[in-house]
């Protein structure tokens, strides 16, 4: 992975031991007695104590918690218990997220004191693979925003620059991971919030199957995730490690009416014995479709599929046959979160008795906007917007019938000041949220994909691919993705948090 010269001013010998220390290494040596789950989380609570007030990425720390729970788990290893897969591993978990007994506000002053009762299935599904959970991770306001910022923490600084955006809505555990604040987090994604902040921050952000890991059990809506496609998925700094959390999470629930059957095969071989690069057959939109992409970025995604084809792999250019233009998509994207964000209002009025239109709270305004957005749509608008996602899957299926994985760049250009409210993309005006991502289509369409660190622009901002997967197809993303990250190894690449926070 090529950087420039600031970045590589911190080597590995530099960075601790444990904090940046791979998810996978970190499970096999607690499992076999060699690391105390103990020390590990003594180890990452101690660097977050240091870390996180430059960067913000934590909201809320579980010290106590953490620290019984690593002691149980070492007990656990003494006894010679059956283990989970990442039993004594710590997890950094988003705001969105319900974790039993602990705040988890969405980021909204309305719930700013709000402690649930129950976890969401996917922390459950943490908890019981042995996982031990740090705390919760900032968030924009219920997600909306593609910058994590909110009124009641305030903005999440980028770990190799505090004074840029993460990205949203996973900003927090993309920079907990970048900033070795934890070796794995959880993120969910509606038009791209894993892979945006995965991207920022220079880690992988895995979007499985659509269904693959479970929503619920608390919501009143149970189809809500629909609209758009909402995929909930792991952050980690290598593709192996992202492999392993998603093996612990994936599977059907009964709460999830879109549940996937049980994977069948591993993830994590499927990370351990990646494709020959010579069997590896990448088609490349250097801008899916229509998208604005800078020099910087275009540079670095070209350079990384420039090495995997020297290394043997096939790397054609491809025309994704959209219909229609960038506008006619994004609308489609906009009026379904414009419909999902009305019942989220017309839920927690109902079941939390908060109106977000009137209450006296400084609600994000970009909230507000779409909730009342939304409440002028009506039933041919939003037919319009299924016909355009219907070709948007066909444009993208289309796209991978000769290739194994299409490549694109992740965002349209890196990181921006925190002070930023209308991103360019090199001094060109895009849409605000969306112009800059290239990732909604997804969310449109449900195909799996991946965010890999592939480079780093002259300031030394990390720079992403997305690889992305046929429907069904996730195991076969994890596996290009594990293929390439081979071939452009990057993980030895620290931001300058990684020292400490020390600039």
């Amino acid at each position: 992975m090529t950087s420039s010269d600031d970045t590589t001013a911190v080597s590995s010998d530099d960075v601790t031991d444990v904090c940046y220390a791979p998810a996978t290494t970190l499970a096999a040596d607690i499992r076999r007695g060699e690391r105390s789950p103990v020390t590990v989380v003594d180890a990452f609570l101690e660097r977050i104590d240091r870390v996180n007030p430059e960067i913000n990425a934590y909201v809320t720390v579980c010290e106590e918690s953490a620290r019984e729970a690593a002691a149980e788990a070492e007990r656990a290893v003494e006894r010679g218990d059956d283990l989970g897969p990442l039993h004594g591993v710590p997890v950094a978990i988003k705001d969105l997220n319900r974790v039993a007994g602990v705040r988890t506000t969405f980021g909204s002053p309305a719930f700013a004191d709000h402690v649930p009762e129950e976890d969401d299935v996917v922390v459950s599904r943490l908890r019981e693979a042995g996982a031990i959970l740090l705390g919760k991770t900032n968030t924009p306001e219920f997600g909306r925003k593609t910058m994590t910022d909110n009124p009641v923490f305030g903005a999440s600084g980028n770990p190799w620059d505090p004074n840029r955006t993460t990205g949203g809505s996973s900003g927090g555990s993309a920079a907990a991971v970048a900033a070795g604040l934890a070796p794995l987090a959880l993120g969910s994604d509606a038009a791209g919030s894993i892979r945006i902040p995965s991207s920022a921050c220079g880690v992988v952000g895995l979007l499985p199957d659509f269904g693959r890991v479970p929503a619920g059990p608390v919501r009143s809506d149970a189809f809500q995730e629909i609209l758009p496609y909402t995929f909930f998925g792991p952050i980690a700094r290598t593709v192996s490690d992202a492999a392993l959390m998603l093996e612990a999470i994936a599977g059907p629930d009964a709460s999830d009416p879109y549940g996937l059957p049980e994977p069948t095969e591993s993830y994590q071989e499927a990370a351990r014995e990646a494709p020959d690069l010579a069997d590896l057959r990448i088609g490349y939109s250097p801008n899916f479709g229509d998208f604005a992409v800078s020099d910087a970025v275009s540079s670095a995604v070209e350079s990384a599929l420039e090495e995997l084809s020297a290394a043997g792999a096939t790397v054609e250019e491809i025309e994704v046959p959209f219909e229609g233009s960038w506008e006619e998509r994004h609308d489609a994207i906009e009026w379904v979160l414009q419909s999902r964000y009305v019942g989220l209002y017309e839920n927690l009025k109902r079941d939390a008795d908060v109106d977000l239109l009137t209450i006296d709270e400084p609600i994000t305004p970009e909230v507000r906007s779409r909730i009342r957005a939304g409440l002028e749509l009506d039933t041919s608008t939003l037919a319009t917007a299924r016909r355009r996602r219907t070709a948007v899957y066909d444009a993208i299926t289309a796209s991978l019938a000769d290739v194994d994985v299409l490549a694109t760049p992740t965002l349209g250009r890196t990181a921006f000041g925190l002070d930023v409210t209308e991103p360019t993309v090199d001094g060109e005006s895009v849409h605000r949220m969306h112009g800059w991502t290239l990732t909604w289509p997804l969310n449109l369409s449900g195909h799996p994909a991946v965010s890999i660190p592939v480079g780093f622009d002259d300031d030394g901002l990390p720079i992403g691919m997305q690889v992305v997967g046929d429907r069904l197809a996730d195991r076969e993303v994890v596996a290009a993705g594990a293929a390439i990250e081979d071939a452009i190894p990057w993980a030895d690449a620290y931001p300058p948090t990684a020292i400490g926070g020390d600039r």
